[in-house]
């Protein structure tokens, strides 16, 4: 099977429309020419994420990878667990022309939403080699209460 120019032509207009298409969404380019400034400064992303069940506990694992403690946070909302925080790009690139585009950057979040027999004010959360584990400790499973009448 040979080449065919036409085809070319064709798949790069088809690469510009999609190009059009995320720069006025504001969205990071992800692979192709080079990715302009503008087209990855605002860029909102969820990190991918594990949950385990053990006897005692439930296990939350992101993968946050290169981002700094302090910009990461963990919170409890409305029963979820909320994992949110931001990565900067790094300024020494700040006039460089980039060709590929793939890591993120911008705001991240993620809500877990949590069963109703977790101890929430125990859960511990640590990061490590750009993974943040969450640890929600479980409760004693409820085995009712009797309610007086009045």
């Amino acid at each position: 099977m040979s080449w065919d120019p036409e085809f070319g032509r064709f798949e790069t207009s088809i690469s510009r429309m999609f190009d059009d298409f995320f720069k006025d969404l504001n969205v990071a380019k992800r692979t192709g020419g080079p990715a302009t400034r503008s087209q990855y400064t605002l860029y909102n992303w969820s990190p991918l994420l594990d949950v385990h069940e053990t006897k005692k506990e439930f296990v939350v694992n992101a993968e946050l990878p290169g981002i700094k403690k302090d910009k990461v946070s963990v919170d409890i909302k409305d029963n979820n667990l909320v994992i949110s925080g931001e990565n900067k790009k790094d300024e020494k690139y700040k006039e460089a022309a980039t060709h590929i585009h793939e890591r993120p950057y911008g705001n991240f979040s993620r809500t877990v939403a949590l069963p109703p027999n977790v101890k929430t004010n125990e859960i511990s959360a640590k990061l490590e080699d750009g993974i943040l584990e969450v640890v929600i400790p479980k409760a004693e499973a409820s085995s009712g209460q009797k309610i007086d009448i009045q």
